[in-house]
């Protein structure tokens, strides 16, 4: 059982923090406050950063003492909005927030994940038609490999986690994002995700 913190309690991370409650782990989810986040990451093995994209940078780097030593796994995509409220555009363009929060986070081991589909792909994999990919950023190996864990606790088969190297990849994958409001509004809010086929 690892100690697990999820910072955001929207949909994105109440859906991540039943499902890793589900499989075993203790967790703790904490809203926007800043006190509550602290004392969370502070008693946490593993830091979920499920915050808006858009404001996650400031929020993360008032935890520095807090996250220094851990994994902080992040699955925000930091956008500009839309006046739809979908992604129009980027917040750190030719760049990624997982980027961002490593440089100025340097004690902490930043792992990109989860960015590429629907919140409710991310804890049932299996439930749509093809086979869909998840995607792994970040440069300690051993935080991967840890993560890679939490992945298949999700439901993720070890085939279909994909490791495309240091973080810089990241902004491979949150520019990703932008498919997203045109998948929307052409087939609604049905679960979908990246594949790769091989």
């Amino acid at each position: 059982m690892t100690k697990i913190a999820v910072l955001g309690n929207g949909r994105v991370g109440g859906t991540l923090s039943a499902a890793l409650t589900g499989a075993g782990h203790d967790v703790t989810v904490a809203d926007s406050s800043p006190g509550a986040a602290a004392e969370a990451a502070l008693g946490a093995q593993i830091v979920v950063n499920a915050t808006p994209g858009a404001s996650s940078l400031e929020r993360l780097l008032a935890l520095r003492e807090e996250l220094d030593g851990k994994i902080l796994v992040d699955v925000s995509n930091a956008t500009v909005d839309g006046p739809d409220g979908l992604p129009a555009g980027l917040l750190y363009p030719g760049s990624s927030l997982g980027r961002h929060l490593q440089d100025a986070l340097p004690g902490t081991h930043v792992v990109k994940t989860l960015n590429t589909m629907l919140f409710t792909v991310m804890t049932a994999p299996t439930a749509l038609a093809q086979s869909p990919t998840v995607f792994l950023s970040g440069g300690d190996a051993g935080a991967k490999q840890v993560v890679r864990g939490l992945l298949e606790d999700l439901g993720w088969h070890q085939d279909w986690i994909t490791d495309l190297g240091g973080i810089e990849t990241a902004q491979a994958t949150e520019a990703a994002v932008l498919f997203v409001p045109h998948v929307i509004r052409s087939s609604g809010f049905a679960p979908f995700a990246l594949s790769i086929s091989r």
